[in-house]
This record gives C-alpha cells, structure tokens and sequence, in this order.
C-alpha cells in the first residue's frame, strides 16, 4: 500500500521542492501539495523540524533534508538508480546542486547593493564553475540524461536549478548566464520541459 504523503513548501515554481512535486508527478505517485505564501513561514517554521522546508510527511512523520526526500520520492516514481554506481552519481549531482543553492541561499536576506554585490560574486566565481562541471558530465553521459540513460531525479535537480537561474526572478543573476556558460544545460531543460507529465503539471498552473 502506498503511504500518504504531504509535501510542505513556499507557493513557488522552484526551490527545494520542486524536484520532489516533479518526481511524484512523474511516478504517478498521489501526494498533498501543501503550498503557503511566504508570510505564513513564520507560522509554519515553529511546526516543522529545524525550522525549515521542505518537509514531507509520510503517514504523518515529518521528514527532513532535500535529497533524502528527493530520493525517496525517486525511489517511489521509479525515477533513482537501483545499481549502487549510478545511484553514486544520481547523488553527486543533487549535491554539487545543493552545494550552490547553500551559497545562493544568504544572499535571498540581503537587498540593494549588498545583494547585488554578493550575487555578482558568485556568478563571476562558484555558479560557471558548477554549470561547466554539470554540462560536462551531461556530454559524458551521451548528452541526453545525467545518468545511466535514462530521466532520474538528477535531471529534475538540474533543470529545475537551470529554469531559475533562466526566470529572471533572481535578481543580479544574468538570464543569459547558462546560455553563455553551459548551452547544453539549456538543451537539456527544453527536453525535460516537454515530457508530457511536466508539460501538464505545468500548463495547471497556466490557467
């Protein structure tokens, strides 16, 4: 029997759940998207554990921690590696991703011109870095999937990180930066965009 699942996280298209809703989309798996707006966090953070989001709960126990949701939630839609290597490598991309997401994550506090400042250091220094490795290792694996040939949660880390630094809703980070750094990044996000499921869970939101 499949357990009941509440994913808990920000009313956004992005961040750490995304990859998580993608993937449960993906498998088929029912789940309660539990969105709220951002002035409800100060509510919800007193209920969750560490004061932080995402959480997902499965049969009512809170779970923490972004990629071992996500490799749960791979695990359930079929979407994470069985052989141990390439769950090893499935893994090495969620955490170089996690990794800039940590680094991006301080600047999201600041405003004016300490952001902009702190912004424009990372995408003169640590952001092309992560993005040349990523399009690198996408070349290695035949320049179609992360791993293994096949979509995993890898891909879904990857082009939910790609689709914002390309929204514009990052301010100070240039929308031109992945085509500039690591164009087959780009490539690989219109793919995973036009999956059918990903098509559709999008184009709800649309309306």
């Amino acid at each position: 029997m499949m357990p009941k699942l509440k994913l808990t996280y920000f009313d956004m298209h992005g961040g750490r759940a995304e990859p998580v809703r993608l993937a449960l989309t993906l498998g088929g798996i029912a789940f309660e998207d539990h969105r709220f707006a951002y002035p409800q966090f100060a509510e919800i953070r007193k209920t969750v554990p560490f004061g932080q989001v995402p959480v997902l709960e499965v049969d009512g126990v809170q779970i923490t921690q972004t990629d071992a949701i996500l490799r749960y939630a791979g695990k359930l839609a079929g979407l994470y590696p069985q052989d141990a290597y390439q769950a090893l490598l499935c893994d090495e991309i969620a955490y170089v991703i996690e990794e800039n997401l940590i680094k991006l994550g301080p600047t999201f506090r600041m405003t004016g011109e300490e952001q902009k400042a702190a912004r424009e250091a990372l995408v003169n220094s640590s952001i092309p870095v992560y993005l040349r490795w990523l399009e690198q290792k996408l070349q290695a694996a035949g320049g179609e999937y992360f791993v293994g040939g096949a979509l995993s949660i890898a891909d879904l880390r990857v082009f939910v990180d790609v689709r914002s630094l390309n929204s514009g809703r990052l301010d100070h980070i240039p929308t031109d930066l992945v085509e500039k750094t690591a164009p087959l990044l780009n490539q690989h996000m219109a793919r995973i965009a036009a999956l059918p499921a990903i098509a559709a869970y999008y184009a709800q939101f649309a309306k």
